[in-house]
């Protein structure tokens, strides 16, 4: 496990030097492995309709209901592995 969570902070760190920023959809993906990994499933209430950023940002999370973090770390050092 501890090599895991030193790929994953590695790749958390690459994450802000990729030579191009991702799209949208990316980003979220991005978020919501991040999330998973580090806080597990979401919790809380999800936003507003008026609130169109954190509704997104809840729903991607949301979707990943149930992954381990350490399944959603591994997913989120392949996403950024593919991006560099």
């Amino acid at each position: 496990m501890s090599d895991l969570k030193t790929e994953f902070e590695t790749a958390v760190a690459e994450s802000k030097q990729l030579p191009e920023k991702p799209d949208n959809m990316t980003l979220l993906k991005i978020y919501a492995l991040y999330k998973q990994a580090s806080s597990g499933d979401a919790d809380g209430d999800r936003p507003g309709m008026t609130d169109f950023v954190g509704r997104a940002k809840w729903d991607a999370w949301h979707n990943l209901k149930g992954q381990t973090p350490e399944q959603a770390m591994q997913a989120y050092i392949d996403l950024i592995e593919s991006l560099k």
